[in-house]
């Protein structure tokens, strides 16, 4: 169990060399077509949702190392058929096995960290754990955007051939978990019943509803970032510097993430959990605010803070998360949350797509006008949570 502890901030540092992140589309775009690529995503999201909650039972019924390992050999495959095949169909089986190994992966290996620590009797530390995972995680994001960047220049396979190779490095460190000791439930009945006291826990409740409206606002930046910045730099002229500035955007994102993080534990310990946790659902919604308000290039600027509320709140979020739940459906929970997490932005995001105006590019009038709708809504539900902190015991 030392050795899994040891070893879990190297899992997320390879896990995390996604040197294909800054190019995957213009890969595909000229191997394929603009229409395909975006299929390719679609193929990817649904693969990832749909294999979200069978992963997690996988993970409870047949152990995290096991479902670590197939999510290890899916990524590996699925970068191995990119680089070496070709065509629509060759590449539609890639990005189905990278939406299996992100779902295989989570809530795993969170449930592997902390059953490990549990088990050396050193359970009290998974916050600072689950810190250190997350800077090695986007230290490693940081470095392989801007690096994966850098290679594409020389030839468009070259980030997909480097994350094979960090897949294999992956895979050996996956090899080198031991299993941890958990309770495991002996019927469906059994499982169904502990998945329910899971979810109709107070504190688990109001923590559950606080991801899942974390998770939508801190995709929004996601989605309109980038017609965003192109908005800004059309209206000085540089529309088609946008790559490069989005790509710069990410990077800083990232880093910026990593040096907040540090803050995090002080933080914690003034405001208390409840305060930080308000606070990082805080500072999404003031972005989305100001990005409803202005497109100027000072507000360009506040999208390097992206990630900082995640950097205060998701590694608290699954310590607290983490003893509340039964060893048996620990995994299932955390995909279930994950899972309901996806729904939610899909179904927020598919009733905005429709106020649009149905341009080929999205002006930013429609932009303000599906910001602002989030912000207030956002605003309703952050005084909500704020009222019933002492209520859910958090």
């Amino acid at each position: 169990m030392v050795r899994n502890i040891v070893l879990f901030p190297w899992f997320k540092f390879a896990q995390s060399l996604i040197f294909w992140q800054a190019t995957w589309f213009l890969f595909f775009e000229r191997n394929l077509s603009a229409a395909e690529a975006i299929f390719l995503y679609v193929i990817y999201d649904i693969a990832t949702t749909v294999l979200e909650v069978p992963s997690g039972y996988m993970s409870d019924r047949l152990g995290r190392r096991l479902t670590l390992i197939a999510a290890a050999l899916a990524g590996l495959a699925a970068v191995l058929i990119l680089v070496f095949g070709e065509g629509f169909s060759q590449f539609m089986l890639a990005n189905l096995l990278l939406g299996a190994s992100a779902a295989f992966a989570s809530g795993t290996d969170s449930s592997l960290l902390y059953e490990s620590l549990n088990a050396e009797g050193r359970a009290d530390e998974i916050e600072q754990a689950e810190m250190t995972a997350w800077r090695f995680g986007f230290t490693a994001l940081a470095l392989s955007a801007v690096t994966g960047g850098a290679m594409a220049l020389f030839d468009e396979a070259l980030p997909w051939v480097a994350t094979a190779m960090a897949s294999v490095v992956l895979l050996g460190i996956t090899l080198f978990f031991r299993e941890p000791p958990h309770g495991k439930s002996v019927s469906y009945r059994e499982n169904f019943r502990a998945l329910w006291q899971n979810f109709m826990h107070p504190t688990l409740m109001w923590l559950l509803c606080l991801t899942l409206l974390m998770y939508v606002f801190s995709h929004l930046p996601f989605v309109f970032g980038q017609p965003f910045i192109r908005e800004s730099l059309a209206a000085m002229g540089h529309a088609e510097q946008t790559p490069l500035v989005s790509g710069a955007v990410t990077f800083l994102m990232m880093v910026i993430s990593v040096g907040f993080s540090l803050m995090a534990g002080p933080l914690r310990e003034r405001f208390g959990l409840s305060g930080i946790l308000l606070l990082a659902f805080g500072l999404q919604i003031g972005l989305t605010v100001a990005l409803a308000t202005s497109n100027n290039l000072f507000v360009i600027a506040l999208l390097f803070f992206r990630m900082v509320p995640d950097s205060l709140s998701r590694p608290f979020i699954q310590a607290r998360i983490q003893p509340l739940l039964h060893d048996g459906t620990r995994a299932t929970y955390l995909s279930v949350q994950s899972l309901a997490g996806r729904l939610l932005f899909a179904i927020t995001l598919s009733i905005a797509a429709g106020q649009t105006s149905g341009d080929t590019t999205m002006p930013y009038a429609d932009m303000q006008i599906i910001l602002a709708v989030y912000a207030a809504i956002g605003l309703v539900f952050w005084l909500v949570l704020a009222r019933t902190t002492k209520r859910a015991k958090i």
